[in-house]
């Protein structure tokens, strides 16, 4: 949820009782300090900070490079040439944070933590959360010493988790299949990570081997998710068939609204999107240019397939729906 974690949704979250989030791949180290020094003054509830683990430099290509500039100024402001020349934030220097910071947890997406950090996190008591969406990476995960796998079906939104980026798209498990293979075969707590968008899908989740569940989509109309309006008057009763997995945002496949942007990119003769983060860095004055005119078709608008179940509510009142629906279904 990089991007779409404010601290005061978390704080309405972790106030009813769930887990607060912080998705901080794009976060500077004193940002991710100011944001849990924020929450902590408002809640003392869970919290967990996500990071990626970095990928290997990205393999650039100047001539695709250019027709992708071509291609994404008819779609936006002209993209200039070093658009592509993207930085991230210090990836040692964010571990260094979280380890101060010490969350209830912390989670990793596509790999696993190197071991000298995972050492340091089970000296400071703080539980690793490793997402996988295969069993191979569950199995790598748990033999890396997380504490609790995140099982990521394909129906979720967002960026796949997928250790290897290259074979993302072939390895689109659903949740109701990777979580009893997870929890046949991997001796740690299962958390259900995608589609999941009331009480039924936390109590199907639970059924099927999961200790608990991870909902996102469900909480982009929440007042307190402070969601970019037109994002979520795009999200009112969308079809699951509506969202798509791409590549066309960052170069890294999710799953977002099948806007008339990535519909385009996925055309024939249309060029490939860019590695990550180049395509990230390129695609930048488009997203900025159509938020501030409000046009959800040239944003980048995540969304999880089960988007029609989230509503204009609290999130707190979310929070107790679920869990109070989830309860009496389980008995």
């Amino acid at each position: 949820m990089a991007g779409a974690s404010p601290v005061s949704l978390s704080v309405a979250v972790a106030n009813a009782g769930s887990m607060g989030a912080l998705g901080a791949l794009l976060t500077a180290p004193a940002a991710i300090r100011a944001w849990v020094e924020e929450f902590r003054s408002h809640s003392s509830g869970p919290l967990q900070l996500n990071l990626w683990i970095p990928d290997p430099p990205p393999l650039r290509d100047a001539p695709a490079e250019q027709r992708l500039r071509e291609f994404l100024s008819t779609w936006g402001p002209p993209v200039p040439e070093s658009a592509g020349d993207t930085a991230l934030p210090d990836f040692a220097a964010q571990c260094e944070a979280l380890l101060d910071l010490a969350p209830t947890a912390v989670s990793s997406i596509m790999g696993v933590f190197p071991p000298a950090f995972v050492t340091r996190l089970k000296q400071r008591g703080i539980a690793w959360f490793a997402t996988a969406t295969t069993l191979a990476e569950a199995v790598t995960a748990r033999d890396a010493g997380a504490d609790a796998i995140i099982a990521q079906g394909y129906e979720a939104g967002g960026h796949r988790g997928s250790f290897d980026p290259s074979a993302a798209e072939r390895q689109c498990v659903g949740l109701f299949a990777l979580v009893p293979r997870l929890a046949d075969h991997i001796d740690l707590p299962i958390l259900a990570a995608g589609g999941i968008g009331d009480g039924r899908g936390v109590a199907a989740a639970l059924t099927l081997g999961a200790s608990a569940a991870l909902i996102g989509t469900a909480f982009l109309r929440c007042p307190e998710a402070r969601t970019h309006p037109a994002w979520t008057a795009a999200l009112d009763q969308l079809e699951p068939e509506a969202t798509t997995l791409t590549r066309a945002f960052s170069g890294r496949l999710g799953r977002a609204i099948a806007t008339d942007y990535v519909k385009a990119s996925a055309a024939p003769g249309s060029p490939p999107p860019a590695p990550y983060p180049v395509q990230r860095g390129l695609t930048a004055a488009m997203k900025e240019a159509a938020a501030a005119r409000g046009d959800h078709h040239r944003m980048q608008v995540w969304a999880g397939q089960s988007a029609a179940m989230a509503k204009p509510i609290p999130a707190a009142e979310v929070v107790n729906r679920i869990w109070d629906d989830a309860k009496a279904l389980l008995g």
